[in-house]
């Protein structure tokens, strides 16, 4: 992933609760800002990520990106999962990981993100976009983990 932001934090819980929280996708409405559908379309059928999400249709919006589209994912464990645009009506590419180390007190989560918009965006500006993204959602992350665990 050229160009990408990335923020960290820890949760007070272990990688496997963090990322069962990150897998369920079709509850990202209920505590993603700004996520007003997931809907998993396919889920990987066999090997040691059978059952999770394949490939996932989401409706975002949080300013400035109101969009509709499809991510692919990739999954090694508990430890990450990255995915990538398939499709999108507003992104042109959207790439980015959770990456998940257990530490003292926890599980230091990791996001990275790189997108692209089909409206000129300078790159500062694309860069604050991604960071506040990548904010919202850790922050909301971590507030869904810690309310399950």
């Amino acid at each position: 992933m050229a160009e990408q932001t990335t923020s960290s934090l820890v949760v007070d819980a272990t990688p496997a609760e963090v990322m069962a929280v990150i897998a369920d996708f079709e509850s990202y409405p209920a505590w993603a800002t700004g996520m007003k559908r997931a809907e998993v379309l396919d889920r990987v059928g066999d090997g040691p990520a059978a059952g999770r999400a394949d490939r996932v249709f989401f409706v975002l919006d949080v300013s400035p990106i109101k969009d509709e589209y499809t991510l692919a994912y990739t999954w090694d464990g508990d430890r990450q999962v990255s995915w990538s645009l398939v499709e999108g009506k507003m992104l042109r590419s959207l790439d980015g990981a959770y990456v998940l180390r257990e530490v003292p007190g926890g599980t230091e989560v990791t996001y990275r993100l790189a997108l692209d918009v089909s409206i000129p965006l300078i790159g500062m500006l694309k860069r604050k976009g991604e960071k506040i993204l990548i904010d919202t959602a850790l922050k909301g992350l971590k507030k869904r983990v810690e309310q399950l665990a």
